[in-house]
């Protein structure tokens, strides 16, 4: 089948903090036509960034904690860890906005980048595409309150090694589906990253004590 499809309207919905669309479209069929005329709200976010904060030498990574309001109809505090994040604004490049949303959510400075992946969030009824990196930063004074008091961020980043992290996985304490994907890529390229990045001999990456950098 030749896969197509046609935007016949679009207009706003609402506009508030952020803005929804209505369209109304129609796609080829894998058996073969066309759908009947759909109407869908489409959640306007955008080109977006994140990145897992990684210290290769102490082999810790910095979180961050921020209250949520997509989980306050959940049994769990709403109050969700997670990893740095941010919107691309027009004209921004990613890896530049990811310094950025590294320096005001959490205190660190970005200083090596590697992107993981592009990806949409939630494509049956939002736009949101992140662009994921792993971001190398050193961890020793990492930690505190951070945040645009404009934004009404309200941010705690801390440390924690990657065994810590990886318990974090095991036990369900973190649940936001961008810190997943980061977390669960960094465990299958952290030791390509610290020989990458620390260049240490052969079988001294496991071996190094983790050092906590609160």
């Amino acid at each position: 089948m030749k896969k197509q499809f046609e935007l016949l309207s679009k207009h706003v919905g609402f506009q508030g903090f952020f803005r929804v669309d209505v369209v109304e479209l129609r796609h080829t069929l894998f058996a073969g036509g066309w759908s009947n005329t759909l109407e869908r709200e489409l959640f306007q976010r955008g080109e977006c960034v994140a990145a897992v904060l990684y210290d290769p030498i102490r082999d810790n990574l910095v979180l961050i904690e921020q209250f949520r309001v997509g989980a306050i109809e959940q049994e769990q505090y709403p109050w969700l860890l997670e990893i740095v994040a941010g919107a691309i604004e027009p004209g921004e490049n990613p890896e530049a906005v990811v310094r950025r949303e590294s320096l005001e959510e959490s205190g660190c400075e970005v200083l090596d980048l590697e992107l993981a992946h592009v990806f949409f969030t939630t494509p049956g009824g939002s736009s949101e595409r992140i662009h994921m990196y792993c971001a190398r930063v050193d961890s020793r004074d990492a930690g505190g309150l951070f945040g645009l008091k404009s934004e009404d961020e309200d941010i705690r980043a801390f440390v924690v090694s990657f065994a810590e992290a990886m318990d974090m996985l095991e036990q369900g304490k973190i649940t936001s589906g961008i810190p997943l994907v980061g977390l669960y890529w960094l465990a299958r390229n952290r030791t390509r990253l610290r020989k990458q990045w620390v260049q240490l001999p052969d079988g001294e990456y496991d071996s190094q004590q983790s050092d906590s950098g609160c």
